[in-house]
């Protein structure tokens, strides 16, 4: 049995979710990551003040937070053969790896999130999850509506088959929306987010973030990890400046979760464990695994939250 863990991105936060790491060294990690963020990151877990969880530059830092605590919490589990994240989670999964240190990559994201927000003024980005039509059918209308309007609007999300998530200009989505309906697409849901992650909108984070990865240590991988930019395995051993390019592009670039996944399947991977807050990935996982008719014998799927649960 091959075993891959799976970090979920932004998202996937629930106010609370660190409450239940009460042991001494996990408090330790939390005050630790506290001094690290100059904030207390247990009381802004809790949405407190309100809406503080839901903005991006601490919604970051919390879900890595949460999601590298419920992975301590799995020894004695079987060790992941592989790891990747979706977004965000791609840094969760580079510390599950051995590359990077915890206070690194808390200090990374929580600069990528504040990045993102500076990227793009208030309200002039938005992004809408595009249910039922196959990737290349939305990706040929958007490519009209780039031709028509000369606005930015992309696929900046590729889940799973079936369900892709758009962003860019506010107007060029718009448009896109209404070609998309146009075309035949029954449900198009606006998201309540308006950094457009993911797209050229992302260029000017992506330049700062290079800065600041350029100045970041990564150890070599203990384990192979596969990038959201690619689809493609990555390690293990000595990656840093694969590493390095990869986390800069993925800031403008698409999260190919669907060909990620069918990575992982293919190399035969019949274990996979979400480790974090929620299970999403578990669902998008599932319909990935519906796609690929190729795909024999038995996969089990779990998430961490329902484990402790059922403890």
């Amino acid at each position: 049995m091959k075993t891959a863990y799976l970090f979920p991105g932004q998202g996937s936060q629930i106010p609370g979710m660190l409450d239940r790491f009460d042991r001494p060294e996990e408090r330790a990690m939390i005050g630790m990551a506290s001094e690290v963020l100059s904030a207390d990151i247990l009381t802004l877990s809790r949405n407190s003040p309100a809406g503080i969880l839901d903005q991006t530059r601490w919604t970051q830092p919390a879900i890595l937070l949460t999601s590298v605590l419920a992975l301590g919490r799995l020894q004695g589990e079987r060790p992941p053969d592989v790891v990747l994240g979706h977004s965000l989670g791609e840094y969760s999964a580079l510390v599950a790896a051995g590359a990077l240190s915890l206070a690194d990559a808390l200090l990374l994201v929580h600069r990528r999130g504040s990045f993102m927000q500076e990227a793009v003024p208030a309200g002039t980005g938005l992004m809408a999850a595009v249910l039922g039509p196959e990737r290349p059918e939305v990706d040929r209308v958007l490519e009209g509506v780039r031709k028509s309007t000369g606005g930015i609007v992309s696929v900046a999300n590729d889940n799973c088959p079936g369900q892709c998530v758009i962003a860019g200009e506010k107007g060029a989505v718009e448009a896109g929306i209404e070609a998309l309906r146009a075309a035949g697409v029954r449900k198009i849901v606006p998201l309540a987010v308006s950094v457009p992650s993911h797209t050229a909108l992302m260029h000017a984070a992506a330049l700062s973030m290079k800065d600041l990865l350029d100045k970041t240590n990564f150890a070599p991988l203990s384990v192979p990890i596969v990038a959201n930019v690619t689809g493609m395995f990555v390690g293990p051993g000595e990656a840093s400046a694969e590493i390095r390019d990869l986390l800069v592009r993925q800031m403008e670039s698409p999260v190919e979760w669907t060909k990620s996944m069918a990575a992982v399947l293919s190399a035969g991977v019949t274990h996979l464990l979400e480790v974090g807050p929620g299970g999403v990935l578990v669902g998008l996982g599932k319909r990935v695994e519906r796609s690929l008719p190729e795909i024999s014998g038995k996969i089990t799927w779990a998430n961490t939250d329902t484990k402790e649960s059922k403890e």
